[in-house]
């Protein structure tokens, strides 16, 4: 990352840390916590137990402030179009805005239009939960099923389960995002054809997935007996094609917006949240959105230094870029946000896993992490034998609520104090000398203790973070999910990337549509590379 200066001091500050034990800089400075702490938009970040000293985030912030992180976050919050390749602005922020300020987008103010789109959702959700909405067959509605792919399914998945005690009692949601005929017929499975509920959510209303699911579904619908004039009463569309939503057979006046200043893995703030909307009630995914503001006003506002996605940002660019870090780990001691892992998967690694930068250089040093993780006390059975005693370093970041929404016996002090065991024990991990104290004071001789000290030896010096919100409620949801968007958003500034265009995906859609036909095809393929000529002739043996 040479194009910086501070680059060369963070390089230096390596060879210093790399020689630096995490348990001799708590011993060293009592105050450690206190300094390396922060609380924004009711979270609770503690960065003590990282790799990092003074000089070192001093040097971290200085490379934010060489690459115009500051001049950068009022551009993508004024509505500039930062999204170069596309030419689009990037104003998911705009959608959790509850604010008088206009935001102005070629010309025109977008908040009327948010308003009134919100309103609408409000309107729809209300309908549903009243039983003024009836099937074809005159039932209210009972089931809803969410019709989309990617930012149309992870991220609801994950706000929507993130809720739990929040949904409104009487309902079932259920979602059909891949295109394999074994998730679709599950859920038709599920569901009453007389009492449920499709949304579809698609921008162009042509995504192969989605329609191919939506497809199925009407026909479904029709087999089941619900006339061609009805399908309207059991279909929702999220698109701007409006005229595929006609042919489909969807009422205008079920149709939301989406615009085009809306990336799909950003998208749960929009329209596309409906379900959300439906699920836990429009009141809760307006509280959604408002802790999503809260942390955006923190973003905005707060000095980089004091800036938790800034710090957050910054954290991965050292690990990544200077201490040799290939992943990161989220792991969530909360049942309800077990689905944050995959939804961060997605706004991470298609926003920042670019090799080009602004200017069409390739990049000369690592962008976008690999993102993982899962839940408490599973993982702890699982993976993080690897994070204690691997050869990676791996940085994790531990999100544990300080209370629960079911209290049960001592079970969530007992969670916690896992979270509280996990992030210690890969700070100060267990020396060569404790480990033969202790087997020696459990009774071993000499001999067998020599023999099995080394492989209890933990080395520690493992960085982590831990996230410690008072509880999982609608608006620690919302600033969770926009802390992690807005560290990703710092990352991609610094390392001078795109974050909001995903050129990769769409080189094995074009590919997938020239493909298709050489499936459909009763001839042999010939002209494709061995391989692929190979595996059609294999799947045609099985399906023709």
């Amino acid at each position: 990352m040479d194009h910086l200066p501070a680059s060369k001091d963070l390089a230096a500050l390596q060879q210093q840390m790399a020689n630096t034990h995490l348990r001799n800089l708590f011993a060293e400075d009592p105050s450690r916590f206190e300094r390396y702490t922060l609380e924004a938009a009711g979270l609770f970040l503690d960065y003590s137990k990282h790799l990092i000293n003074d000089d070192v985030m001093t040097s971290l912030v200085n490379l934010a402030e060489q690459a115009n992180l500051t001049h950068a976050r009022e551009a993508m919050f004024s509505g500039k179009k930062i999204n170069y390749t596309e030419k689009r602005a990037v104003l998911h922020t705009a959608l959790r805005s509850f604010g008088d300020a206009p935001v102005m987008v070629d010309g025109e103010d977008i908040m009327p239009m948010i308003r009134e789109t919100r309103a609408r959702m409000k309107v729809m959700t209300e309908q549903v939960h009243s039983g003024q909405w009836l099937g074809h067959t005159g039932k209210p509605i009972k089931h809803i099923v969410n019709i989309g792919i990617g930012g149309s399914y992870l991220g609801l998945k994950t706000a929507i389960n993130a809720m739990t005690p929040y949904h409104v009692k009487g309902f079932e949601h259920h979602f059909v995002a891949n295109i394999d005929p074994n998730e679709l017929s599950e859920v038709l499975r599920k569901i009453d054809p007389e009492t449920t509920l499709f949304i579809v959510a698609s921008k162009s209303f042509s995504t192969l997935e989605t329609l191919q699911n939506a497809q199925a579904a009407r026909a479904w619908m029709i087999e089941k007996g619900c006339a061609e004039e009805d399908i309207r009463k059991h279909f929702m569309a999220i698109s701007t094609n409006l005229k595929a939503i006609d042919q489909f057979g969807i009422a205008q006046e079920n149709t939301l917006p989406l615009w085009d200043w809306v990336g799909g893995r950003y998208s749960l703030w929009s329209s596309i949240g409906l379900l959300i909307s439906m699920v836990v009630g429009y009141d809760n995914f307006e509280r959604l959105l408002k802790g999503a503001e809260a942390m955006d006003q923190h973003f905005s506002s707060a000095p980089l230094a004091e800036n938790m996605p800034v710090i957050a940002g910054l954290l991965g660019v050292w690990y990544q870029n200077f201490m040799g870090a290939e992943s990161h780990a989220v792991i969530s001691y909360d049942y309800f946000l077990r689905d944050l892992p995959g939804h961060l998967q997605q706004v991470d690694m298609e926003s920042n896993g670019k090799r080009t930068r602004k200017d069409g250089s390739t990049v000369p040093y690592q962008t976008g992490s690999v993102i993982w993780g899962g839940t408490g006390t599973n993982d702890q059975h699982a993976y993080h034998q690897l994070l204690h005693q691997g050869t990676r370093l791996i940085p994790v970041d531990f999100i544990a609520p300080a209370t629960t929404h079911n209290p049960i016996g001592e079970q969530h002090p007992w969670l916690f104090t896992n979270a509280l065991a996990q992030s210690q024990a890969m700070m100060q991990g267990k020396t060569l000398e404790e480990v033969r104290d202790e087997l020696s004071a459990s009774g071993m001789g000499t001999e067998e203790v020599e023999q099995l000290a080394a492989h209890k030896v933990i080395p520690g010096n493992r960085p982590n973070s831990m996230i410690v919100p008072e509880k999982i409620t609608p608006e620690t949801t919302g600033a969770l999910i926009a802390m992690y968007e807005h560290k990703v958003f710092v990352q991609g500034t610094i390392w001078q990337i795109n974050s909001f265009d995903q050129w990769g995906v769409e080189l094995g859609k074009v590919l997938g549509d020239r493909l298709i036909e050489k499936i459909r095809s009763k001839e042999e393929t010939t002209d494709q590379d061995s391989s692929t000529n190979g595996l059609i002739k294999r799947f045609k043996q099985f399906n023709h």
